[in-house]
């Protein structure tokens, strides 16, 4: 593509088919639409029609009502849920309470004289510490999300990937489209990216944090994506991008933040701000994705 090409952006469809989530009247015919059937839903006049409309019964009406739809209602919209929906860091601190109260009952089973000595002199091992750690990244990014929450940029916390143990830590829809969040707490340690290859082999991307190798975290994050552009796939025109938001991380005074085959990694602040940029969605379109995406991505089970 030249440099003097202009992509014109796309416009988003006036009329959605979708299934009804409540009934309504046919804006057309004056039918009656069962929730759950197939309808057209029209964003600008908030109405909706049969997909297979038989032409209009002819009506009297008085001049003053020609000009508008007889049958308007209510959009056949979701309900609206809060502008934070879920617990951030839930499930990360039930695996670690699940995970320390099964240690504790067994070395106390296997070790009824000096159950409780052993467990106040040795701690939890790192397999279950890291749970309470990632926790804590979850709550403090997610209270950072809350401050910034609004019509126009709603936020689901700790969401279900249906038929699998795993989550997502944070879906945000704003202006300028949904944001898959993952938040990663390696305190002190500096997330870099490292380029290898290029010349003799394939070109490779890599993401470092504390001089390790953490490209998995990458890896995970475009399961996420998949997962979600899958769920609005009804919704082509709306932007969907990953982000390792690293809380507590080393980073720079100057720089830092970067992508690493296509997913952004950067700290709080620099999500904040990415976030606020201007868009092309309204605040009744973000809620409707926030609610399809709740659909989709249910609250996890407290148990």
């Amino acid at each position: 593509m030249s440099e003097d090409a202009v992509v014109e952006p796309t416009a988003t469809p006036a009329v959605k088919r979708m299934r009804l989530r409540y009934a309504g009247i046919c804006s057309r015919c004056g039918a009656s639409l069962e929730a759950g059937v197939t309808a057209d839903y029209d964003r600008t006049s908030k109405t909706v029609a049969c997909v297979e409309c038989p032409a209009r019964r002819a009506m009297p009406e008085r001049a003053e009502e020609s000009a508008a739809p007889r049958h308007a209602i209510t959009p056949g919209a979701p309900p609206q849920l809060e502008v934070v929906d879920g617990t951030a860091g839930g499930s990360a601190a039930r695996e670690f309470d699940r995970r320390h109260d099964a240690r504790r009952q067994c070395v106390q089973a296997n070790h009824p004289k000096i159950g409780r000595f052993l467990l106040a002199v040795f701690d939890d091992p790192q397999s279950t510490t890291a749970w309470a750690t990632g926790a804590v990244g979850e709550q403090l990014l997610g209270g950072m999300l809350a401050r910034i929450a609004g019509p126009t940029l709603r936020v689901l916390h700790d969401r279900r990937i249906p038929k699998t143990t795993a989550n997502i830590d944070h879906l945000v829809v704003c202006s300028s489209g949904v944001f898959v969040v993952d938040a990663k707490r390696y305190k002190d340690a500096r997330p870099a990216l490292r380029i290898e290859g290029g010349l003799i082999r394939a070109r490779q991307e890599l993401l470092v944090v504390g001089g390790r190798e953490r490209t998995k975290l990458v890896e995970g994050m475009h399961k996420q994506l998949g997962l979600v552009r899958a769920a609005l796939a009804d919704q082509p025109d709306v932007p969907v991008q990953g982000v390792l938001c690293f809380v507590d991380a080393d980073w720079p005074l100057i720089g830092g933040s970067f992508t690493v085959q296509g997913v952004s990694v950067m700290w709080p602040k620099k999500l904040k701000a990415m976030l606020a940029e201007a868009g092309p969605l309204d605040a009744d379109r973000i809620a409707e994705l926030q609610w399809q995406l709740h659909e989709a991505f249910p609250r996890q089970r407290e148990v």
